[in-house]
């Protein structure tokens, strides 16, 4: 069980729920701490629990049987992700790694389904979540074959920027070079020289630790 006012700290949707349901939400959630570059999740998993990333950074994939590996989406503190596999009851169909070291809130099945059942603000969420996750899976298909790198970076970058999926994200985002060529399917030589272009650019400027967002539109419609 976690506290009522760190669930609003670390989950956007229950700021909309009212007391009674708080006190479900908070009572059916557990905290869980991952290494850099551990396996959260493994596609075929059973789904047993919604789940929402508290600090750190994780990457949702799947490997081809040709033996490539696709990134599906990048996910920062703030992401909740896995209503869609829970509402159908099916196994995972992805693979979710740690890109550093990660902690997650996981809410059992019982609670996610006695929230879907009885709150209204709560599926009003997942009617959004689960609309902007299929925009954001499409783009990332039509990324992946379309762009060159550098659209490929700069497309990975403003994914993160969405303000359903990832609520309370700033301009700055913490994340390294070679986590965001993980993300982009890049080395980390690779994406450096994609970042600097885009810096060059005047879209986002390199800082120590992360990168500063300068023009997020320009980013979400790089290569068009």
């Amino acid at each position: 069980m976690i506290a009522a006012d760190y669930l609003k700290r670390i989950a956007a949707w229950s700021r909309e729920l009212n007391e009674r349901e708080i006190e479900v939400a908070r009572t059916g959630i557990v905290e869980k701490s991952y290494g850099a570059n551990e396996y959260v999740f493994m596609r075929g998993d059973p789904f047993d629990y919604w789940t929402g990333i508290v600090t750190g950074l994780a990457r949702m994939g799947t490997v081809s049987s040709a033996g490539k590996a696709v990134t599906l989406a990048g996910m920062t503190a703030g992401a909740w992700f896995g209503e869609g596999s829970m509402l159908k009851s099916e196994p995972r169909r992805y693979d979710v790694v740690a890109l550093r070291d990660t902690k997650l809130a996981l809410m059992d099945r019982s609670t996610f389904f006695w929230l879907f059942e009885n709150s209204v603000a709560f599926n009003r969420f997942l009617v959004r979540q689960l609309n902007e996750r299929v925009g954001q899976f499409i783009g990332a298909l039509e990324h992946d074959r379309a762009l060159d790198a550098t659209g490929r970076v700069a497309r990975s970058i403003a994914s993160l920027f969405n303000p359903i999926l990832y609520p309370d994200l700033t301009r700055h985002l913490e994340i390294t070079q070679e986590e965001i060529g993980a993300l982009s399917g890049l080395s980390r030589q690779n994406a450096n020289q994609c970042l600097k272009r885009l810096e060059k650019e005047g879209l986002l400027r390199l800082e120590y630790g992360g990168v500063t967002i300068v023009d997020l539109e320009k980013l979400r419609r790089y290569g068009e």
